[in-house]
C-alpha cells in the first residue's frame, strides 16, 4: 500500500488534482447515474418514463458541450469543471425535492442534469487530456476506475440501506417515507461536490489556446473514431438505467440495488488498479474486446432468463464491463485526439465537443429502440430484447478500434 501511494506522489501536480477530485465526485456519480433512474421508477412505476428522463439528459449533455465551448472564451476549464459538480447536486436536489413526478419534471430535470454533467465531463476530458499523455493514461485511468468501482460498492449499499431504513420510521411526530431517504442523500451529495471543487482549485491547469472549437469537416481518422463513439453511447444509456428499471420490477427495493451494484463493484475495483497499473498501450485491444463480450454475454442472460437470476448475471456482468471498457476506451481516444489535432491543426476541446456528439447519436439510438419495442410490443419485450440488440452492435467496436490503433502507428505517428 505504501508503495502505490509513494508511486501516486510522484505523479505530476494536475494529475493528482485531477484524481482526487474525481475520487470525491465519483462519490456522487451513483446518485445521479443508479439512484435517479431508481426514484423514478419507484414513483411512476412505468420503465418508459425513465428511459425518456435518461434521453432529455443526453440532449442536455450535448448541448452544453456546445455552450462549454463557447463559455471557453472567458472562463477557464477548470473553472468550468467544478461548475458541473456543483450544479450536478444541485439538479439532483431540485428533482428529489419536487413532490409531483410527472412528465414535465421528468423531461426539465433531465435535461438540467445532463447539462450539468455535460459540464463535468467535457471539462475533465480536456483537462485530463492536458495533464496526461500516452504513457501513464493506462495509470490514470485505472486508478480512476478503481475509485469508481469502489464507490460504486459503497455508495449503492449505504444509500440503499438508508433509503429502506428511513422508510416509515416516525421522527419528531413526522413519519418518514422513501422519499426522504433520497433527500437527505442529495444533500451529502452536494457537500461532497464543494469538497470536490476545493480539491479541484489546487490544481494549476491550462486553457486551450483556440477559441475557433466549431467544426463539422474531419480527417477520416477521427471520423472512424465518431463511429466508436455512437457504438459506445449506443449501450450507455442502458448501463445507467437498465439496472434500476430490471432490479426494481425483478428483486426489490432500493436496498437490494444497493446490494447487487456493491457484489458486482468488488468484483472489479482490484482488477482494473491492477490492470492500469501494470497493462502496457499495446494491451488495451485486449482489455476492451473482453469487455465487449463479458456485456453480451450478460445481456443474453437477461434476454433468455428475464428474470431475478438474470437480473443478477446482468448486473454482474455490467459492472465488471464498464470500468474495463472505459480502461481501453478513454486512452484510445485520447490518443487520436493527440494524432488528429497535429494533422488537423485544431484545439483539443473541437474533438471533445465532437466526440459528445458521437456519444449522443448512439445514445439516442438505444433510447429510442427501447421506446419503439415499448410502444409498439410492451415494455417487457424492451427490457428483454434492446439489450441483446445493442450488445450484439456494439461488438463491432473491437474491430474499429483495432483498425484505429493500427492506423495511428503505421500511418500516422509523426516520423513515419
Amino acid at each position: 500500500m505504501f508503495k502505490e501511494f509513494k508511486y501516486f506522489a510522484s505523479q505530476p501536480l494536475n494529475i493528482r488534482t485531477l484524481l482526487i477530485t474525481n475520487l470525491l465526485f465519483a462519490m456522487v456519480l451513483p446518485l445521479v447515474e443508479i439512484f435517479a433512474g431508481a426514484y423514478i421508477m419507484r414513483n411512476t412505476g412505468t420503465p418508459t418514463y425513465v428511459i425518456i428522463y435518461q434521453l432529455c439528459m443526453y440532449v442536455g449533455v450535448v448541448l452544453s458541450a456546445l455552450v462549454n465551448g463557447l463559455l471557453l472564451k472567458w472562463f477557464k476549464s477548470s473553472r468550468l469543471y467544478a461548475f458541473g459538480i456543483l450544479i450536478s447536486a444541485v439538479s439532483l436536489m431540485l428533482m428529489m425535492f419536487i413532490r409531483n413526478v410527472g412528465m414535465v419534471m421528468i423531461c426539465s430535470t433531465g435535461f438540467l442534469i445532463g447539462l450539468s454533467t455535460g459540464f463535468f465531463w467535457t471539462n475533465r476530458y480536456l483537462l485530463t487530456l492536458y495533464a496526461t499523455d500516452d504513457d501513464n493514461r493506462n495509470y490514470f485511468f485505472g486508478f480512476e476506475s478503481f475509485f469508481f468501482s469502489l464507490w460504486n460498492i459503497v455508495i449503492p449499499i449505504v444509500a440503499g440501506a438508508i433509503i429502506a431504513g428511513l422508510d416509515g420510521k416516525v421522527i419528531g411526530g413526522h413519519t418518514l417515507s422513501v422519499n426522504n431517504g433520497y433527500q437527505l442523500l442529495t444533500v451529502a451529495a452536494f457537500i461532497i461536490s464543494i469538497c470536490a471543487c476545493i480539491a479541484l482549485s489546487r490544481g494549476n491547469f491550462k486553457s486551450p489556446e483556440s477559441k475557433n472549437f466549431f467544426h463539422w469537416n474531419f480527417h477520416v481518422l477521427w471520423r472512424k473514431m465518431l463511429t466508436l463513439a455512437g457504438l459506445k453511447g449506443m449501450v450507455q444509456g442502458f448501463l445507467v438505467t437498465a439496472p434500476a428499471i430490471l432490479i426494481m420490477k425483478f428483486i426489490g427495493g432500493e436496498g437490494s440495488l444497493g446490494l447487487i451494484q456493491g457484489i458486482g463493484g468488488a468484483l472489479t475495483a482490484v482488477l482494473v488498479y491492477v490492470l492500469g497499473r501494470i497493462a502496457k498501450p499495446q494491451d488495451r485491444m485486449k482489455i476492451f474486446g473482453f469487455g465487449l463480450v463479458v456485456f453480451f454475454l450478460g445481456t443474453l442472460a437477461n434476454g433468455i432468463l428475464f428474470s431475478g437470476a438474470g437480473v443478477i448475471v446482468f448486473i454482474l456482468c455490467k459492472v465488471m464491463f464498464q470500468p474495463l471498457h472505459d480502461l481501453a476506451y478513454l486512452p484510445t481516444m485520447m490518443k487520436t485526439i493527440d494524432c488528429v489535432k497535429v494533422l488537423e491543426q485544431r484545439d483539443e476541446y473541437t474533438y471533445i465537443m465532437s466526440h459528445e456528439i458521437g456519444l449522443f447519436f448512439g445514445r439516442a439510438f438505444g433510447m429510442i429502440l427501447f421506446i419503439v419495442l415499448a410502444g409498439v410490443f410492451s415494455d417487457d419485450v424492451a427490457l428483454r430484447f434492446a439489450l441483446p440488440i445493442v450488445g450484439a452492435i456494439q461488438l463491432l467496436s473491437l474491430p474499429l478500434a483495432q483498425n484505429i490503433i493500427k492506423d495511428i502507428d503505421t500511418k500516422y505517428t509523426p516520423g513515419k
